[in-house]
């Protein structure tokens, strides 16, 4: 009885998380970690911070692989099954629901304009957050033009994230062994 009341705690979050955030899968981590690490302490700031390095690196969006990845660490395989259950489904009813009613309210001037006004929101939602994630992946004044460079890189220079995550793996690996020259001597 205590393992499904787990499950279904760990579900319930999940499904409160998937509900209730707008945005996509960035605007949901800020949320995923306040309830992972600070309300719940299934994790610490640094797992989170490791786990979620990992959910990036991996195909697929990123708010299902945090929740599959927080699942798993919390009760294994099946309770990876309820956390993303919990956070597919919301996604899942409102896109069904969507599909059914959008026919008819497509082209009413009100939704577009509510849809319009959401924008500036969902933007602020995913940009609030990056100062807390920044603080927490050791982003500082000494290194904060690499995340910048990086934005720039991409957006102004239509550079794919790929070749910038490929280039921060090799300056990564580079400053390595620069490190262990150096310890050596």
């Amino acid at each position: 009885m205590q393992r499904i009341r787990k499950y279904g705690e760990l579900f319930l979050v999940f499904f409160r998380i998937g509900a209730f955030t707008f945005g996509g899968g960035y605007a949901m981590i800020p949320l995923i970690r306040n309830e992972v690490v600070a309300k719940k302490g299934w994790l610490d700031d640094n797992a989170f911070m490791e786990m979620l390095a990992i959910a990036q690196s991996v195909p697929g969006p990123i708010a299902l692989n945090t929740a599959l990845f927080v699942g798993n660490k919390r009760l294994g395989f099946r309770g990876s099954l309820f956390s993303a259950a919990g956070i597919i489904l919301p996604s899942f009813i409102v896109i069904l629901l969507i599909a059914i009613l959008f026919s008819q309210f497509r082209d009413n001037p009100l939704v577009e304009r509510i849809f319009k006004g959401i924008r500036p929101a969902v933007v602020a939602l995913i940009a609030a957050p990056l100062l807390g994630l920044g603080r927490s992946a050791g982003v500082n004044s000494k290194n904060i033009w690499i995340p910048v460079v990086a934005a720039l890189t991409v957006w102004l220079l239509k550079v794919s994230p790929v070749y910038i995550v490929l280039a921060a793996i090799l300056m990564g690996f580079s400053h390595l062994v620069y490190l262990k020259k150096v310890m050596k001597k």
